[in-house]
C-alpha cells in the first residue's frame, strides 16, 4: 500500500492511497476460499469447490465486499502508522478501480488539535453554600398540606366560590349525542383545580346547592379523545353539595400519611431534599464558572467540521424561536446573520471545551464504568413508565444514543477531577443570594434562563460532535451536574 500526503492545511489533511491489484486479488482469493468452506455448489462437496468456480459464480459480488474492506483497513492503517487522531469521520472517495487494476482512493480529514491544559492548581473557584432555614421547612410543609386538602360541608350556606369542592351530577352531549365518559354522579370537583376542560369550572362559580346549570365548553383540537377533539359540548350539571376546603393539619398523623414515622422525620427529609436542591444549584454555578475560566485560559484551534456539527445542533432551536418571535431578550432585534455568527462562536467554545475535557480525561485515565452507564440507563427508563423495555432496547441497538448517555457522565467526572485540583473555597450565602447568582450573567446562568446562556454553559462532548448523534433519548438535563 502506498500512501501520499497531498494536502496539509492547519488541522486538515488529505492523502492519496493506492492498494496494488495483486493485494486486492489476494484478498479476493482468501475471501472466496472462506466462502467455499461453507457454501454448497451442485456437483462439489463442501470445501472442495475450486476457486475459479467460486470466482465465476460469486466473484463480482465478493469483489465489492473486498474493496470496501480494503478501503476501511487501508485508511485505518494509514492513520495508525502516522499516529493521527481524526476529529471526525474521514471523507473517503474511490478515484480509480477496475478488476485487475490498482485500487486508488483519497482520504480527507481533520485532526484533533494538540492540547496542553493549564495547571489546574492555579484555578481559583468559589463554591456557594446555603444553610436550609427553618422557615423553608415550614413553607415546604405548608405546600404539602395545601396539596392534601380536606373538605367539609359549609357551616353557613352560600354560593360556590373558587377553591370549593362541589358534589355534582353531570351529563354531557356533542351535537345532541351523549358519548361515553361524559356523565357521572356524585363527582367531587374542586373549582379552580383545572381538572376539567377549560371553562367548565368557571361556569359553576356562583352556583347554589340544588341548582341546575347548563355548561357550554369546547374541547381542544388536540384532545386525547378524537371524537371530542375540537367539538362543542353541552353539560347539564346539578349541584348537590358545596364543601369548603382547608389544608391538612400538619401533625404526626399528617407525617404518617406521607410514609414518615413522625413529624420530625418528615422535617428531616424535607431539610435533606431542600439541601440537595441547593447543592445542585451550587454545583451548576461552580461548573459553569469553571467552564468560563477554562475557556478563557485555552485558545487552541478547533476542527471546523466539529464546530459546524455542533452549530447544527444549536441553530434549529434558535431558528424555531426566531420564527415564533420567542427569542431571548438579548437576541431580539438582531439579524439572522448576526445571530448565526454569535451562535457559531458559542458552538466553537463548546467544541473547544469538549476537546479539552476529553483530553484531560484521556491523559488521566478517567472513564465511565459499565455500572455508571447502567445506572444512567435505568434512570432514563424510569422517565417513561410502561415503556422501560423499549427504552433499554433502543439504547442497546443505538450506539449514538448510548454515547449521548455516556457523555455528560464523563464530562462531570472530569469536572470533578479538575475541581479537586483547583484552589476551591466555600462561601456561605443565603438562598436569595444563590438565586441571584444563578439569575445573573456569565457563568451563573440558570437552566431555563435562555438558550444562549444554556448553550454557553455546556461543553460539547467529542462523541456527540463526532457522531452527529440522534437525540431521541436525550433528557433536558444539560448539566446533570
Amino acid at each position: 500500500m502506498q500512501v501520499t500526503e497531498t494536502e496539509t492545511d492547519g488541522l486538515k489533511r488529505e492523502f492519496k492511497v493506492v492498494i496494488a491489484a495483486s493485494d486486492i486479488e489476494e484478498k479476493l482469493q482468501h475471501r472466496l476460499m472462506e466462502l467455499g468452506s461453507t457454501i454448497k455448489v451442485p456437483g462439489f462437496r463442501p470445501g472442495k469447490v475450486p476457486v475459479q468456480v467460486l470466482k465465476q459464480r460469486f466473484g463480482r459480488s465478493v469483489l465489492g465486499e473486498v474493496v470496501e474492506r480494503a478501503v476501511t483497513d487501508g485508511s485505518s492503517q494509514a492513520l495508525s502508522e502516522r499516529g493521527l487522531r481524526p476529529a471526525t469521520q474521514p471523507r473517503i472517495e474511490i478515484t480509480a478501480f477496475d478488476e485487475g487494476k490498482d485500487l486508488e482512493f483519497t482520504m480527507a480529514l481533520e485532526l484533533l488539535p494538540d492540547i496542553t491544559p493549564i495547571n489546574f492548581g492555579d484555578l481559583k473557584l468559589t463554591r456557594l453554600k446555603v444553610e436550609v432555614e427553618d422557615s423553608e421547612i415550614q413553607s415546604a410543609l405548608d405546600h404539602l398540606a395545601g396539596h392534601r386538602k380536606e373538605s367539609k360541608p359549609l357551616e353557613t350556606p352560600r354560593k360556590a366560590e373558587s377553591g370549593d369542592v362541589l358534589v355534582i351530577d353531570f351529563r354531557g352531549s356533542v351535537n345532541g349525542e351523549e358519548l361515553p365518559g361524559m356523565a357521572a354522579e356524585d363527582h367531587h370537583l374542586e373549582l379552580g383545580s383545572s381538572s376539567f376542560i377549560e371553562g367548565f369550572e368557571d361556569q359553576l362559580i356562583g352556583a347554589d346547592v340544588g341548582e341546575d346549570r347548563t355548561v357550554k365548553v369546547r374541547f381542544p383540537d388536540g384532545y386525547v379523545n378524537e371524537k371530542l377533539a375540537g367539538q362543542d359540548a353541552i353539560f347539564e350539571v346539578k349541584v348537590k353539595e358545596i364543601r369548603e376546603t382547608q389544608p391538612a393539619v400538619i401533625d404526626e398523623d399528617f407525617a404518617k400519611s406521607l410514609g414518615e414515622e413522625s413529624l420530625e422525620s418528615l422535617k428531616g427529609k424535607l431539610r435533606e431534599q431542600i439541601g440537595q436542591d441547593y447543592d445542585q444549584a451550587s454545583r451548576t454555578h461552580l461548573k459553569r464558572s469553571l467552564l468560563d475560566k477554562l475557556a478563557e485560559a485555552h485558545d487552541f484551534v478547533v476542527p471546523a467540521g466539529m464546530v459546524e456539527i455542533e452549530f447544527e445542533t444549536i441553530w434549529p432551536h434558535i431558528e424555531e424561536d426566531l420564527k415564533a418571535g420567542k427569542l431571548d431578550e438579548e437576541d431580539q432585534g438582531k439579524s439572522e446573520e448576526d445571530l448565526k455568527t454569535e451562535y457559531r462562536e458559542i458552538a466553537e467554545r463548546r467544541v473547544r471545551l469538549g476537546l479539552l475535557l476529553s483530553e484531560v480525561g484521556r491523559v488521566n485515565n478517567i472513564d465511565v464504568s459499565a455500572e455508571e452507564l447502567n445506572r444512567a440507563l435505568a434512570m432514563e427508563a424510569r422517565k417513561h413508565p410502561g415503556q422501560e423495555r423499549e427504552v433499554f432496547d433502543y439504547f442497546q441497538r443505538t450506539p449514538e444514543a448510548m454515547a449521548n448517555l455516556r457523555a455528560p457522565i464523563f464530562e462531570n467526572k472530569v469536572v470533578d477531577f479538575i475541581v479537586e485540583m483547583a484552589d476551591t473555597e466555600d462561601k456561605g450565602v443565603t438562598a436569595e443570594e444563590l438565586r441571584a447568582e444563578l439569575e445573573g450573567g456569565g457563568a451563573a446562568a440558570s437552566e431555563g434562563e435562555g438558550k444562549k446562556k444554556a448553550a454557553k454553559g455546556k461543553a460539547a462532548s467529542k462523541s456527540k460532535a463526532k457522531g452527529g448523534a440522534k437525540k431521541a433519548a436525550e433528557s433536558k438535563s444539560e448539566e446533570q451536574a
